[in-house]
């Protein structure tokens, strides 16, 4: 066998052997950038939640999970809006002072948030922590007061919330409902879980 051949078949070798070895990274990287990605245990526990929110229109709701709770993101018509004004006086908390639910400061406002169309709070009743139900029509209706501007009501035992998630006052309720730490990573994205300056 010749000087050449024996070249050509030692370079066929590590040839197969590189190509062998190449595979054989790949496959062990494989699992270990998945891990990178959250697992459905993390998200649990409090991974950030980024939702879309450019198909919301004035006066819907979104529900997404974050912790194993609902949140809820509400785009509020200009009505809803001002209706703020008129809960003001009625509400236990108007500037979300107290501290069970620790309010961020960018949603120590009367909207209770960064956008003031956009509502951005779980979906959990202050008092034993049912899930209040959508009562965005404004008038008399069941269980709420002939002049109701819109908000939610917990059937529970009847806590009422404003359109800022706001508690009014008298109600079993101790407290608003909670805004989640949140900030924008666009115009129409929401990242739930974080808040970054």
């Amino acid at each position: 066998m010749s000087q050449s051949e024996v070249d050509k078949e030692r370079r066929t070798w590590v040839a197969i052997a590189c190509g062998a070895g190449a595979v054989g990274g790949v496959a062990a990287a494989v699992p270990f950038v998945a891990s990178f990605t959250p697992s459905e245990r993390a998200r649990a526990a409090g991974a950030a939640v980024e939702v879309d929110i450019s198909g919301l229109r004035p006066g819907e709701k979104l529900t997404v999970e974050w912790r194993g709770k609902p949140v809820w993101i509400v785009r509020r018509t200009p009505e809803q809006l001002e209706s703020l004004k008129q809960t003001e006086a009625q509400v236990a908390d108007p500037n979300s002072e107290r501290k069970a639910y620790p309010t961020p400061d960018y949603a120590r406002n009367q909207h209770r948030s960064i956008k003031p169309e956009v509502l951005v709070a779980v979906g959990i009743c202050s008092h034993l922590g049912c899930s209040p139900s959508d009562k965005f029509a404004t008038g008399a209706q069941p269980s709420l007061p002939d002049d109701w501007a819109g908000g939610f009501l917990c059937p529970c035992h009847g806590s009422t919330f404003d359109m800022a998630g706001r508690v009014f006052r008298n109600k079993p309720a101790p407290d608003n409902l909670e805004v989640p730490p949140h900030t924008y990573v666009s115009d129409t994205r929401i990242l739930i879980g974080e808040d970054k300056a």
